[in-house]
């Protein structure tokens, strides 16, 4: 395997750390521009002479870019988490993630079933519960850190009745309240909605699932919560007492097709159910209300497939890859909870394939969007290599795109810029991997038009990671 001009370098570990880096500049950083980028991403793909199977089991590894008067800093620095601190300890994977099983032996897996440890790896995404800015992955163990030093800080504790052991790393705020759920698996499965404000959960609505669902992100409106089970579901026992890795336990099921419930986030009565064709979605991008419905958008997938062609043995082979779909929409009538499942067909948006979706959250989630902002694939790429803009006022899409030779472009994150009424007026900040330089740069778009307007090398390569966010002062809480 060779990582010259290919993005397989993406897929390398990264061990080194440093601190508060003064990165040089090329173009110029908006004035306005303050607060921190923190990211998280997996960056350590192996353990000892054991090797993770899939591209979200790696170790989690935090990205901080601190902005000051048109100069930036960079840190990086591993996640402290059970899971990293066992497996330094023990010089092998020590807790099971996403498609990585450590229990090799009849022992372990008993072990395992009777005193599972769940992992709190929490490379996926970086958000806000219980008033603290916090590291996530998809179980409910987040994880406290100081967001000047990225010193670990261990879990922040959820309330005891907000129990299971699955989550979302995908949090939703509306400005004063935090929403999320855990899944509690058992003879009976439960999905448990809930609220958290001033740091206090409160359970919202308790859902029965006989085979709950793989669900990586949900829907929230101004006034409701959508929960959307796609058809890759899971029997409990079988999760139970398999001994296989955890996604590798979910089957395919298109002829239970995808079911949408909506939850009223104050109440937490169903307020409405609906049915439509089977799909699949890693992101929701938005939700909002409008005549009597409530329109649900995520990036849609014709099936699970997706999940497998993001093994680590696959992207290292630095072949095709396809990892992105198509916008569609999905609208609900309200009101008709009692009635049984509602028929839904789903509205393609934009036949421009893209994913790791952005808008502008503060001032539009729940709320009618125009804008949606991700990566994409070039014709001729082999992995993610585009920043997309996707203008959807007009009667038909627009799209604009940001593309440089051999450069792979991470999920490009909206700040708003100062007094701006435009739902695009400010930038994008995207973590870009050069693959003929080897290292990666922090890349600043003009939301608008994706002009560049500036970049900054890192000196290194950063891991492809997923999610993190813009917070405009990091030490206090952000909206």
């Amino acid at each position: 395997m060779t990582h010259s001009n290919s993005y397989a370098l993406g897929f390398t570990t990264l061990d080194h750390e440093i601190e508060n880096v003064s990165l040089t500049v090329t173009g110029a950083l908006p004035d306005w521009l303050s607060g921190s980028l923190i990211r998280t991403g997996p960056a350590r793909f192996e353990v000892g002479k054991q090797a993770y199977i899939h591209w979200f089991d790696g170790l989690a590894m935090l990205h901080a870019f601190a902005f000051d008067s048109g100069s930036v800093n960079y840190s990086n620095r591993f996640i402290r988490s059970r899971s990293w601190c066992e497996a330094e300890e023990k010089g092998r994977i020590a807790r099971g993630e996403f498609m990585t099983d450590p229990c090799r032996t009849i022992f372990g897996r008993v072990a395992a079933l009777f005193a599972p440890k769940l992992t709190d790896n929490a490379n996926v995404n970086i958000g806000v519960l219980g008033e603290r800015i916090v590291a996530l992955t998809e179980t409910p163990m987040p994880i406290r850190f100081d967001p000047q030093t990225l010193e670990t800080q261990g879990h922040l504790t959820l309330g005891e009745a907000v129990r299971g052991q699955l989550s979302t790393a995908h949090p939703h705020s509306d400005g004063t309240r935090s929403y999320s759920y855990v899944i509690e698996m058992g003879r009976k499965s439960i999905y448990r909605l809930f609220v958290d404000e001033n740091g206090q959960q409160r359970v919202l609505a308790e859902l029965p699932a006989d085979q709950p669902s793989y669900m990586h992100s949900f829907g929230m409106s101004e006034r409701y919560l959508i929960l959307t089970e796609f058809p890759l579901l899971v029997n409990p026992l079988r999760l139970a007492l398999s001994g296989r890795p955890f996604i590798t336990n979910y089957r395919w099921q298109p002829e239970r097709g995808t079911i949408f419930t909506v939850v009223d986030k104050t109440s937490g009565t169903v307020v409405a159910r609906a049915a439509a064709a089977p799909c699949f979605a890693f992101h929701h991008v938005n939700a909002f209300e409008e005549k009597d419905a409530v329109h649900v958008d995520f990036l849609a997938y014709p099936d699970a497939g997706v999940i497998d062609r993001l093994r680590l043995d696959r992207l290292r082979a630095g072949g095709p890859s396809s990892a992105v779909s198509t916008l569609t929409r999905f609208s609900i009538p309200l009101g008709g909870a009692d009635s049984g499942l509602q028929a839904v067909e789903g509205e393609i948006l934009c036949d421009t394939p893209f994913e790791l979706p952005r808008i502008d959250y503060p001032r539009h989630a729940g709320r009618r969007h125009s804008h949606v902002w991700g990566v994409g694939q070039s014709d001729a790429a082999t992995f993610l290599d585009m920043i997309v803009k996707v203008e959807l006022a007009g009667a038909t899409p627009l799209v604009r795109r940001w593309h440089q030779d051999h450069c792979y472009a991470g999920e490009p994150v909206f700040v708003a810029g100062p007094g701006g009424n435009a739902e695009d007026d400010g930038i994008l900040l995207s973590v870009v991997l050069d693959a003929r330089a080897q290292t990666s740069f922090l890349l600043v778009l003009d939301a608008a038009t994706l002009a560049e307007r500036a970049r900054a090398a890192v000196p290194h390569h950063i891991p492809f990671g997923f999610h993190g966010n813009h917070f405009p002062d990091p030490a206090s809480r952000p909206r």
